[in-house]
Parts: C-alpha cells; structure tokens; sequence
C-alpha cells in the first residue's frame, strides 16, 4: 500500500512568530484520520521568528528528534544541556520520566526552519537523556544515510524506540533503494524539492505512507532533502 499526503493537506498554524505544519494531529488541528503513522506520531515543519521560540515546557515517554534545515535552534533542558543545533545536525532528547526544555531562535534577521518529529517509545520509565550528533552532507549524497536508531548504528543517534530514520540528498542521476520489511510500516518525508518515490512524484512537504511493500526506491531527484523511517506496525 501506498497512499501520498499532499503538503496542502496537513494541518496548519500561523501564530505570527511561529509558522508550522503538522503532518498528524497535534495542538490545535485534530483529524482523526491522521493521528500518527505505526509509532510515528508528529511531524510538525515549524519556523521560528528571530528572537522567538518555544518557552520553558515539559515532555514525558517520548522520543524527540529535531532535524534542522536553516537557521539555529538553541536547547535548554533541565538536564544541563545547552546546546546550538545547526543545519547538519541531529538532535535526539528521550524525554522518559521528565524533562522540561525550551527552544529559540536567537539569530537576528534569520528564520530557524526545522522539523520536530516525536516517536513513541517501545519502554516507558527511562531517565531522561539528550544526544546530538553532525551528519555530513557528503554522507546524505545520493544515499539514505542512518541519523537515528534503536542501537545508534553507524554514529546514529540512538532512541528507546522500534524505528529506524534515515536521510538522504539527490539530485540529478542519484538514486537509492531500501529493502523494506512488508510487515512494518514506512514513511517518506520530502522535506524540499522533487523526488519520486517508487515512482510517485512528491514535492516539498508531501509525504508517502507505505504499508506491505519490501521495497522503496527514490529516483530523479530536484534538489530534493528527504527523511525516510522504518516503523513499527
């Protein structure tokens, strides 16, 4: 099965220093009938005003991964971290018994333009813990290069969750195929550009939701970024 969700399609909030998209519900946009996919469960595209941001608030029993695609997003958490995260960067906090954060944009006359993706753990209770590592674009190049996993493989960030994210840059000739598991579940996220997965075309912001399928295969790339994860059923 695959079924594609246009980026005209998610929900959308404009609170004047916050501009984001959510791919499933959350906050105030609730459809019922996209509540999270497998053990995904959001995908918000959100983009910070200078000087703005997300105020000091908590999180519980959650995987949280940042992807950031411009700008600069500062994290503070009650763990001690205070931490930059550039474009490049990956950004993992498990949230478990507790954690207050915050996240700001605090470049002056620049957007911070990022993804937060929450995937739901496979065990609660955990303490509270935070990772961040730099992927190379190199490494993304005409690949699907593991940023995020169970076991940290590869210098992934690892996370308390059965889910596997993956990245990858094309453009051109560049393309790449991943053996899937057909009783697993798979998302595809392009996050800009043109790319065609197993032969759907996709623009920035559209996503594709795989179930039963033992292959993707992205191809014919327009400068495209995307984010590709493995999932729980």
């Amino acid at each position: 099965m695959l079924k594609i969700r246009r980026s005209q399609d998610r929900g959308y909030a404009d609170h004047g220093w916050l501009r984001s998209f959510h791919s499933f519900s959350f906050a105030g946009y609730h459809d019922p009938a996209h509540m999270g996919w497998g053990n995904l469960r959001v995908i918000n595209e959100d983009r910070i005003a200078p000087g703005m941001g997300f105020g000091r608030h908590g999180h519980r029993d959650m995987e949280i991964i940042s992807y950031v695609l411009s700008g600069e997003l500062a994290h503070q958490d009650s763990m001690g971290n205070v931490k930059g995260i550039p474009p490049g960067d990956v950004q993992r906090m498990s949230a478990g018994t507790g954690v207050m954060h915050s996240e700001f944009n605090h470049a002056a006359g620049e957007l911070t333009h990022f993804l937060q993706i929450w995937i739901e753990p496979d065990v609660i209770g955990v303490p509270p813990s935070y990772e961040q590592t730099t992927i190379a674009t190199t490494e993304k190049r005409g690949a699907l290069r593991l940023v995020a996993s169970r076991d940290g493989a590869q210098g992934s960030v690892s996370m308390h969750a059965d889910a596997e994210l993956r990245a990858g840059l094309f453009d051109g000739d560049e393309s790449a195929t991943l053996a899937l598991d057909p009783r697993r579940k798979g998302y595809v996220h392009l996050v800009r550009g043109e790319l065609e997965a197993n032969g759907i075309a996709l623009k920035g912001g559209d996503a594709l939701l795989i179930a039963g399928e033992s292959r993707l295969t992205l191809a014919h790339g327009v400068d495209a970024e995307v984010l590709v994860f493995d999932l729980a059923a």
